[in-house]
């Protein structure tokens, strides 16, 4: 029987969350094993953590929406949400999965008071000097298609930067962008609070 092997990266922004094709895939960033592929996706657009690995069991679980594993993204948004648009955010707002409405579980939200240390963007965020940006750090139990973008649009705060900085307690503190580590599986599943 194949051995499990669990390898996380800080996916870069441009990068596809796959390995077929001929450019912009996570085959740039190292020689992985043929029969790993990633859990879950993460849009060209965003960036952060992402989980590779040939693990079935721990990839049922963590898509499975039965199980609500928290993930926590960190947002850079245009403008400065208010307490009421935060509040929106937790209590859940409305946006559009494959062409029905769809009402957000509720989360945590909250504006952060400084910009979180995060490596820089390839290529960097537009600066607008007439328009404010902030960051808000998002932490929700589900990943519908685009949802945190959805989100923050839905409450007037469209997002120029995303980033998935956690999924339970395994994230990307201290990684670069395009880093690549291997972990072994006692630490994934302690991270992910699984037994």
């Amino acid at each position: 029987m194949p051995q499990n092997r669990y390898f996380i990266i800080y996916k870069p922004f441009g990068i596809l969350s796959q390995f077929s094709g001929d450019a912009n895939t996570l085959k740039e960033f190292g020689n992985f094993p043929s029969d790993v592929y990633p859990v879950g996706r993460l849009d060209k657009d965003s960036e952060g953590l992402l989980l590779i690995t040939n693990d079935k069991a721990l990839n049922h679980q963590l898509l499975n929406p039965s199980f609500a594993h928290q993930r926590t993204y960190l947002a850079q948004v245009e403008g400065i949400p208010t307490a009421e648009a935060i509040g929106q955010l937790e209590k859940g707002v409305d946006i559009n999965v494959d062409g029905k409405m769809y009402h957000t579980k509720k989360a945590k939200a909250k504006r952060l008071a400084i910009e979180p240390n995060l490596p820089e963007r390839n290529p960097p965020i537009r600066y607008r000097k007439s328009v404010p940006d902030s960051w808000i750090k998002l932490n929700l139990i589900e990943g519908k298609n685009r949802q945190v973008r959805k989100m923050t649009a839905a409450v007037g705060y469209p997002t120029l930067r995303l980033v998935r900085y956690s999924m339970e307690n395994l994230n990307i503190e201290g990684f670069d962008v395009g880093e690549v580590r291997e972990l072994d599986r006692n630490t994934i599943y302690k991270a992910l609070k699984f037994s």
